[in-house]
């Protein structure tokens, strides 16, 4: 201590200033002194405490402290705590507690730590009993090593940062800070190993010390006890107040919390803390959330070295750390590791259940976070010497917290998803009041608005908003406000449907214009209730009233109208303030006589009742756009007949407003739409009309009645164009295109612009051209994916596999022709069987076709309607065909999959999915190539979405290093280049699964209209077989039946044609010169009948019911009749006589000309009477199931036709390729579109992942089961299902046990011929790696079966081998002479030296081991056992190490002798972890910093292997010790960790 006071004796002399300059004169005395001192490091510490140990001014400040009462951790002000929040005090304090959890790392059988706080006597002592320190004389300092660890400045064994570390000490200040503040500290330890007592004591702030005293200790002796006295004057305080040891206290719960296995007593009291989890509960003991619930905790022990719990906060982001049992009070890195990942899997649920809308942002759900962690960290770093807030980055903390996906799924249901969703609809609502409108006069920016004069004023609530749809409604509503006038109407059109508010996302409604509009226009607020009329006042329209067309999608607009007031405000549907306008449909006129129809039911009842209907000009109205002025000014002149208002009529409208709208409601929205389609069907069969709305008197409408009988036919009709039929697979507009092709039969190419025209034309199609363009262009398209048999044919570029059909070109530009196969499916002899829809009295299409398959397999199905979705795979025709056979031979269909043409996967059925694998093999060179990619993966988003991320970003690592494109606009070839040592880790994920080549698909959504016209659900495909055979069976009879009556009739009227010229032809038959009436009778007389053919038309259409063939008839007549010339000329006498009933029956006979009466045309026509005689014998003799094979053989052997043409067409552009590659230099190209033979292909296997997700999903399909609570106690989080069955299914797929067979072994060597080596060995990795593939994958049960290795215990017992070794002994001579206590010099060098000294007897010493050879198995861990295995399985072929290189064969003889030492060797096996480590890393520094040195020993001890496909030694290796190879793993991360020169240092 002489220096110290020498230095103090200087700085109070006044001779001279230190620049040798005589001293200032008396007044400037000390001037320059003062301003210019230089300090030792004990000074500056006394004089900046806060540099060192944080502030000590006194402050008040609310922090945790137990509350011994309450029995929990409360929130309390605490004096004496500084802004920085912790006291000076406080923190010398916590240095020596943390320096005795920190012995718990050095030594595992440490478990009792004692800590005594006496107010009285001004005492605070902490004692372990862990591994004492060490009593030895240093050699470089001459002294013992607790005193200088304690007594000296800068002195640590935590200075070796290669060393990986998981204590608290690091700078080299911690215990020592305390000796400095303290008046009095006293060290006692003892050492078991050195087997001696060593104690000393400090004063007056560490500037005094006494001598050590040094005695034997007792056999079991191994503790460490310090007691000191704070100096308390440094702190401002007279005593150790209250405060100060509530803090005291509280962080005594921490180390019990963060210390595993310690019990902690704290002044002779056991603490009742015996694992972290028992900890948080002291916080949130007590709690409730806002619903008054018990907080929720969700807990999880990670691993060895990670513990987290989270419940939900309202008080922001709080969060309680420790790492490496120091309180990190501020958080840090490992915090917000953590944190993030929390975060980013509340976010994905947050999406799907966010309906608020509002954009949540990562940091607004941290806020509503209440987080704990306990992690042990190597080497950690702080931003201070108070160690509050921890600054080593995540990829250094030496493990990984990889949260199960148990505990993310427990997070999301502890009630934080609620807690942000509430605070997001907070926001939205209060964003959603500034957008609000107001009562104003006059508004500007609005465009199209034609505002009322009186909107806004003291007359608004006279005045009414008329919404129209579209600019043509709006100008018909304005030429109607010249009748009634300007000042109380204004118009405002809508440009298409308004958005669905009540589902819509905040952003939506926020940045919807018409919405914005239409809440300025009215003046609405949101949040405000309407209840009385005097609040309509506040308005500045007092009505609303919607004008839109009378179709469905006009009711369509009038309900979203509806459901946006209804959604936002209520109370304004029970006020009148909605109304509607209506317009006429359909209108028939007779001279001046105009009547009126509002709905097509009303108009059908009307033509019921009305026998001269036809008599009538009918116009139908499909639009407002369709009246003239004129009627718009009529319409308005009668307000009262066309003005509905709407009325509330209870709580029930409000169920049904909900029902039509609401996404909740899907389930009985489907009930909804089901039971409208059971009512129209009982009408129709017991022949009532169809319900309609409004009718001549109706003058009010309830919202129920509204959405019962008007909105329903639209949710019905948008099924019915976005869901099939299951007899014909075709939506209606598709089978628009049908119809129009067959009726134009066109036997040339037709433009698919002009083919759209006619469609309109022919079938009234009502939507856009281009829509119909589109679906003439899928009708068309033939590439893998889409249509298993095209029913038109492509001509042009009408889309490929490259971008899923959006690559066809325009349709002005490309050409179609009904396919041969068309007419062959939907067979000519049942047109006279399909029931034909009418339009605005035009015969458009039927309502279904009757094809001889059931379309709706073959080309598959998707659609979304309102209510009912469906999607329904392709499956081949011909095991279709196959199948209805057997149907008709009385035997079970055959059980049939999805199946797509020209598509080279695999489809393997999985429950009730599908999964559908692309296809990949393994090339030479770390190289994968993919063939084929799943159906519905288009290859240009495959390379945007999959390929390119691998390449990696500035955020994600590479996996590969490039991918090549030999792709086609048919076929499909990526050559992907990996990363070196990457092959290995994709194998043991699985390439399908790693580079996403499966998909699924669902067979639980099979919906279609039955033959009915009612939705049906098919849980199998056979169903739907089923249901078509049955159908297909009954029209086979009634063709059969028909068709014999037609031939029947052709026959007779032949027949009576032959016979009446016969007759007269002999003069048998008079008919010249005589009345008609006397012609007829004289016909009938005779027995000559009516036209057959048209009398048994009428007949077979009664019979089978088909009303439409009469109507055509009726059509045709009407259509026939003659007109008036315009200019007033008289009817055309030929035309009229024509059109009379008696002409009409016998025209056949008598409208023969007279070339007819010759002898040729007698016998042509008695020959063609006996063909139709003939024709019907053979069609009698034949049944119904006869005509069905005969369709089904000409199909497939026509469809053969079409595929072998369509292949020799390719085969013919290859082959003209080829020829003109042949003259190039470039010949290859032409071959790098065909998959490489030299690959090994892979088979798909389906994932666990996926495993797991189809039967989560057939589990909520089959029952609905209360799922289990997340166990918090559970220390793993692994549940039985998770944490075995993935593994087993993992070694089920790869089927093990065949491998154990010794004649697959030969037959897979066989198989390889002549591969190279290099080839077969990359399979090596894939086997020894399965044992801890899930660590690199993620999966939850095999990372925590890979952490439940106690990664810190196994480091933590290299430690205590080298200890046992006592190298320390060989460092250090015990006879060293004493030294002063004295803090004299505090020189550092030689703690560089004594780990240098370790590292080198550390190589002696595994130098010096003996080989043992005769060594058994028993006595030889895992990992020599593995090697000797290796060792035998390799003398079974010594031939093939001959085909190594000579660099091969030099690493095989260094690894053999690694190999053989580690096996000899006489120390146990966990004491030789560390050596062995190391001896397998010499060469591998650059490994390192990867953290795969485990693989990388793989990989080149499969250099030595010569058979790689050998599955038996392969299954020797990976049964070796498969927990002890995740060891090995683990522990080979850092090698440093087995070279510790001294486990026992105190900080």
């Amino acid at each position: 201590m002489a220096d110290i006071k020498s230095m103090f004796n200087k700085m109070s002399s006044p001779k001279q200033n230190g620049t040798g300059e005589p001293a200032p004169a008396k007044g400037q005395k000390g001037a320059i002194e003062k301003i210019y001192q230089k300090k030792s490091q004990l000074e500056h510490i006394l004089l900046r405490p806060d540099t060192y140990i944080g502030s000590v001014e006194r402050a008040t400040e609310t922090m945790w402290v137990y509350d011994k009462v309450k029995e929990c951790m409360m929130q309390k002000e605490l004096t004496s705590v500084p802004d920085c929040s912790f006291p000076g005090l406080y923190k010398i304090y916590d240095e020596i507690l943390v320096n005795a959890a920190d012995n718990k790392q050095r030594d595992p059988k440490m478990d009792v730590i004692k800590i005594d706080i006496n107010q009285e006597t001004n005492t605070i002592s902490v004692y372990n009993n862990g591994s004492g320190i060490p009593v030895v004389m240093h050699k470089d300092e001459k002294m013992y090593v607790p005193t200088m660890i304690f007594g000296h400045l800068l002195t640590s064994s935590n200075y070796n940062d290669e060393e990986e570390k998981v204590t608290g000490g690091r700078n080299g200040y911690g215990a020592k800070l305390c000796n400095i503040f303290s008046t009095k500290f006293t060290v006692e330890t003892a050492s078991k190993q050195y087997k001696k007592h060593f104690k000393q004591t400090w004063g007056s702030n560490m500037t005094k010390a006494s001598e050590p005293k040094i005695k034997d200790s007792g056999k079991d002796d191994d503790f460490t006890k310090i007691v000191f006295s704070p100096d308390l004057a440094k702190f401002k305080m007279e005593k150790l107040e209250d405060d100060i040891v509530l803090l005291m206290s509280r962080r005594a719960y921490d180390v019990a919390a963060s210390s595993q296995g310690v019990k902690v007593y704290l002044n002779g009291e056991r603490l009742k803390i015996n694992k972290f989890k028992d900890y948080v509960d002291l916080y949130i003991k007590g709690k409730d959330d806002e619903n008054g619930q018990p907080l929720k905790v969700v807990y999880e022990k990670v691993s060895d070295r990670w513990e987290v719990a989270l419940t939900i906060s309202d008080m922001g982001f709080q969060q309680v750390s420790f790492v490496n049992s120091i309180a990190t009070t501020k958080g840090g890195k490992h915090v917000d590791t953590v944190a993030d990942s929390v975060v980013k899997n509340v976010l994905e649920v947050l999406k799907k259940k966010n309906k608020g809308g509002v954009n949540i942002k990562p940091y607004q759900v941290k806020t509503h976070m209440w987080l704990f962690v306990n992690c042990l960290i190597v080497n950690p770093t702080f931003d201070s010497q108070t160690k509050e807030n921890m600054t080593l980055q995540a990829k250094s903390f030496g493990s990984k917290c990889n949260l199960s996906e148990k505990f993310i799924t427990a997070v999301t249901k502890c009630g934080l998803v609620e807690s942000v969703l509430t605070w997001a609809k907070f926001k939205a609502q209060d964003q959603l009041v500034k957008a609000s409108g107001k009562k104003q006069s006059k508004l500007k920016g609005i465009p199209k608005l034609e505002d009322a004069n009186d909107a806004g004023t003291k007359n608004a609530h006279l005045c009414t908003l008329i919404l129209t749809e579209g600019d043509s409604a709006k100008t018909l509503a304005v030429s109607g406000l010249s009748v009634v006038g300007r000042d109380h109407y204004g118009v405002f059109p809508l440009e298409g449907k308004p958005l669905n508010v009540r589902d819509a996302s905040h952003k939506q409604v926020l940045e919807n214009v018409e919405i914005n509009n239409l809440i300025k226009i009215l003046g609405l607020q949101y949040k405000k209730k309407y209840n009385s009329v005097d609040d309509l006042k506040t308005l500045r329209y007092g009505k609303v009233m919607i004008m839109a067309d009378q179709d469905q999608d006009g009711s369509h607009i009038k309900g979203l109208i509806i459901n946006f007031i209804h959604h936002n405000w209520p109370e304004l549907l029970k006020l009148p303030f909605l109304e509607e306008f209506i317009t006429p449909i359909v209108k028939a006129t007779k001279k001046d006589k105009e009547i009126s129809f509002y709905s097509l039911p009303e108009f059908e009842e009307w033509k019921k009742e009305t026998e001269n209907h036809h008599t009538y000009n009918i116009k139908y109205y499909k639009g407002l756009g369709t009246s003239t002025s004129k009627e718009a000014k009529e319409y308005f002149q009668n307000m009262d007949r066309h003005r509905i208002r709407f009325k509330y009529s209870g709580p029930t409208d409000d169920h049904h407003i909900e029902l039509a709208f609401s996404k909740k409601g899907a389930d009985q929205r489907k009930e909804w739409l089901t039971n409208h389609m059971d009512e129209v069907k009982r009408r129709k069969e017991i022949g009532l009309s169809e319900r309609y709305l409004y009718t001549k008197e109706t003058k009010t409408v309830t919202y129920s009645d509204f959405v019962n009988l008007e909105l329903v036919l639209f949710s019905n009709g948008d099924n019915v164009r976005s869901i099939p039929s299951m007899i014909d697979g075709l939506k209606p507009g598709q089978r628009k295109v049908i119809f129009t092709c067959i009726k134009r039969n066109d036997k040339r190419e037709v433009k698919v612009a002009q083919l759209a025209g006619s469609v309109a034309e022919h079938s009234a199609y009502h939507h856009g051209e281009q829509s119909l363009a589109m679906t003439i262009v899928n009708l068309a398209q033939n590439y893998v994916g889409s249509n298993n048999i095209n029913l038109l044919e492509p001509r042009g570029q009408f889309g490929t596999r490259l971008s899923g059909g959006k690559d066809s070109a325009s349709p002005r530009y490309i050409f179609t022709l009904m396919s041969p196969l068309t007419r062959l499916i939907f067979h000519p002899h049942d047109d006279p069987l399909l029931v034909h829809e009418f339009e605005d009295n035009q015969k458009i299409e039927p309502v279904y076709y009757l094809p001889i398959i059931p379309m709706v397999l073959v080309n598959g199905v998707e659609g979304i309607g309102t209510g009912w979705s469906t999607k329904i795979p392709n499956y081949n025709p011909r095991d279709i065909a196959e199948n209805l056979r057997r149907l008709l031979d009385g035997e079970k269909p055959k059980v049939m999959h999805p199946w797509y043409k020209n598509f080279k996967g695999n489809v393997e059925g999985f429950g009730d999915k599908y999964v559908i694998s692309g296809e990949a093999a393994i090339l030479p060179g770390d190289k994968i190539e993919i063939t084929e990619l799943p159906v519905g993966t288009w290859t240009h988003n495959y390379k945007e979405n999959v390929l390119e991320p691998m390449l990696g970003t500035d955020k994600v690592k590479p996996l590969i290093s490039e991918y090549r494109e030999y792709n086609t606009d048919t076929t499909v070839r990526f050559v992907v280049s990996l990363l070196p040592g990457k092959l290995s880790e994709i194998e043991a994920e699985g390439i399908h699964k790693v580079f996403k080549l499966q998909t699924t698909i669902s067979m639980t959504c099979m919906n279609a209209f039955d033959y009915n016209c009612c939705l049906e659900k098919y849980d199998k495909v056979e169903e739907i077989l089923r249901e078509f055979y049955d159908l297909r069976v009954k029209y086979y009879v009634r063709r059969k039946d028909y068709l014999e009556g037609q031939l029947q009739a052709e026959a007779d009227k032949l027949s009576n044609q032959a016979r009446f010229i016969l007759k007269k032809c002999d003069k048998g038959l008079v008919i010249e010169n005589k009345k008609r009436k006397a012609m007829v009778e004289e016909l009938i007389k005779r027995g000559y009948a009516p036209d057959p053919i048209a009398d048994w038309k009428k007949r077979a259409s009664k019979i089978q019911g088909l009303t439409a063939l009469e109507d055509d008839d009726a059509q045709e007549s009407e259509e026939e009749e003659p007109e008036p010339d315009p200019k007033g000329k008289p009817v055309d006498p030929d035309k009229a006589f024509q059109q009379l009933k008696e002409v009409k029956k016998f025209n056949y006979l008598l409208g023969m000309s007279m070339w007819m009466l010759t002898k040729e045309k007698k016998d042509e026509l008695l020959k063609q009477r006996d063909q139709k005689l003939t024709e019907l014998t053979t069609l009698k003799n034949k049944t119904a199931p006869m005509l069905w094979r005969e369709d089904l053989d000409a199909f497939l052997i026509k469809l053969d036709e079409v595929e072998d043409k369509e292949r020799r067409e390719e085969l013919n552009v290859n082959k003209k390729t080829s020829k003109a590659m042949a003259g190039k230099k470039n010949r290859k190209s032409m071959f790098d579109i065909i998959p490489s033979e030299n690959g090994r292909r892979v088979e798909p296997k389906i994932s666990d992942d996926l495993i797991k997700r189809i039967q989560a999903a057939e589990k909520a399909k089959t029952r609905k089961e209360i799922k289990k609570e997340y166990d918090p106690d559970d220390p793993t989080g692994i549940s039985p299902s998770s944490g075995e069955k993935k593994p087993k299914a993992r070694v089920k797929k790869e089927k093990p046990e065949k491998a154990e067979k010794p004649d697959k072994v030969d037959k897979a060597e066989k198989t390889d011929g002549l591969k190279q080596t290099k080839l077969t060995f990359k399979k090596e990795p894939k086997k020894k790696k399965m044992t801890f593939s899930g660590s690199s994958s993620g999966e939850m049960s095999a990372s925590d079966a890979e952490v439940e290795v106690l990664v810190p215990r196994e480091r933590t017992n290299a430690r205590r081998a080298a200890t046992r070794v006592q190298k320390y002994k060989d460092g250090s001579d015990d006879s060293g002479s004493d030294s002063e206590p004295e803090l004299l010099d505090n020189k550092i060098d030689s703690d560089h030296e004594a780990p240098q000294t370790l590292s080198i007897s550390d190589e002696d010493d595994d130098f010096n081991i003996k080989k043992n050879p005769a060594k058994k198995p028993a006595e030889m861990d895992s990992d020599c056992l593995f090697d000797s295995l290796i060792e035998d399985a390799k003398k079974d072929e010594p031939q093939k190490t001959l085909t190594k290189s000579k660099s091969e064969s030099i690493l095989i003889r260094r690894l053999n002798i690694e190999r053989q030492r580690r096996c000899d060797t006489s120390v146990p096996p966990k004491e030789k972890a560390a050596p062995k480590r190391k001896l397998m890393n010499v060469d591998k520094d650059e490994k390192k910093t990867k953290k795969r040195p485990a693989r990388v020993m793989l990989d080149q001890d499969s250099d030595d292997e010569d058979s790689i496909f050998d599955s038996k030694k392969g299954k020797k290796k990976t049964a070796a010790n498969p927990k002890k190879k995740a060891k090995k793993k683990v522990e080979s991360d850092s090698e440093s960790d087995f070279n510790i020169s001294d486990s026992s240092l105190s900080d």
